[in-house]
């Protein structure tokens, strides 16, 4: 197996109620991991843990969308280094994990690894097969992983 890529991860948390539920399920060494494994090339990434107020307002002000979404991909470069910020509505993620029946960190994974493509280019908005080619992707580094398909 090839090695992975290398990461420059920083992981960062909001202020929020409930912030501790969330620190429990993304421990650094697995964010590492799951973005580690959906990145095709070296990588500098963020991922920050937000609260719906944050969400929302980060969502609208560059999305033009006025509600919080579960994750926002901030992409700056793709080569040679990936550079992107993540951003993660916890409040948003939790119920999605709940009404999934997904545990908390398993949803956490397929949306990092989700981010973390969106980073490099991929896109399931342009065509449904553009969608069906990133699900399949997400499918299989999550199998890698060790986590279920998310669909």
């Amino acid at each position: 197996m090839a090695a992975l890529p290398a990461l420059s991860l920083s992981l960062q948390f909001g202020r929020f109620k409930g912030v501790e539920r969330h620190r429990a399920a993304l421990p650094r060494h697995s964010v590492a991991r799951w973005v580690r494994h959906a990145l095709d090339a070296d990588g500098e990434i963020t991922v920050r843990i937000v609260d719906a107020d944050e969400g929302q307002r980060l969502n609208r002000e560059f999305r033009g969308k006025d509600y919080a979404t579960n994750v926002l991909t901030f992409d700056y470069a793709e080569a040679p280094v990936v550079m992107a910020d993540l951003v993660l509505c916890a409040p948003v993620v939790a119920k999605e994990a709940k009404e999934q029946r997904k545990t908390l960190a398993a949803h956490y994974a397929h949306l990092l690894v989700h981010g973390t493509l969106h980073a490099q280019g991929w896109d399931h908005e342009t065509s449904d097969e553009d969608a069906e080619a990133m699900e399949a992707r997400e499918i299989e580094i999550l199998a890698r992983l060790g986590i279920k398909n998310p669909y």
